[in-house]
């Protein structure tokens, strides 16, 4: 018996009509859908009419979850792999499954789409030729050394953040960094969708009477010394 497949599915990151039509037909005739919250992928499922199975698959199970996973597949089933948002494996615990399925000679097939990282880019106004993704930084251990390392990255720089850090990045990018030009995109493609664009004090004085809300995408200019 052959292996099945694992369609990598990229979903939207906010409107749910940012999906591609390859997308709605392979999460509709897998055998399975692995996701990470059920009751978020339910909905997109839903505006589509997508009847399908969900199985939960998230950082707090993937060690147990994988072989299980992985026995379906070498017994010919194929599955869906997505995120709550975005493109699978970035910043998500895809990666652990995607590896684990290279050892197991399953075949691995991308559906593309919709990413937080290149949307916030290519909005940002800064060059971006060349760039470095560095997902979310360390909360503590090795944060001042990896602050220390983008210091010197002569290309632009993007970060992942959440609400309740993202001025505490803010101020430590200015820091180490220096008061470079950056761009924020927030709850891009949603109804509240904004994009700030300024230097990192201009982007953290935005903030003195302002609560964040949503998730952030920080673009920082590049060293140019």
């Amino acid at each position: 018996m052959s292996s099945g497949v694992i369609y990598i599915v990229a979903t939207p990151i906010g409107n749910l009509d940012d999906i591609s039509f390859r997308a709605v037909e392979t999460l509709r005739n897998v055998d399975f859908i692995a996701c990470e919250d059920t009751r978020h992928t339910i909905k997109l499922l839903n505006k589509y009419e997508i009847k399908n199975r969900l199985i939960p698959y998230h950082d707090h199970n993937k060690i147990k979850k994988t072989p299980v996973l992985i026995e379906k597949l070498k017994k010919g089933q194929s599955m869906a792999l997505v995120s709550d948002a975005g493109t699978p494996s970035i910043s998500d615990p895809g990666f652990y499954l995607i590896r684990e399925a290279i050892k197991n000679d399953i075949e691995l097939s991308p559906i593309p789409g919709p990413t937080a990282l290149i949307s916030a880019v290519t909005a940002s106004g800064l060059e971006i030729d060349r760039f470095v993704f560095e997902g979310y930084l360390p909360r503590k251990k090795g944060r001042t050394k990896r602050l220390k390392e983008l210091a010197e990255y002569r290309v632009t720089i993007v970060i992942f953040e959440g609400p309740h850090r993202v001025i505490k990045t803010l101020n430590d990018l200015r820091e180490y960094l220096g008061d470079r030009k950056a761009a924020i995109g927030r709850e891009m493609t949603k109804m509240n969708e904004e994009f700030l664009r300024g230097s990192l004090s201009e982007l953290i004085a935005h903030y003195d009477n302002r609560k964040p809300r949503g998730e952030y995408v920080i673009v920082v200019e590049r060293n140019k010394d």
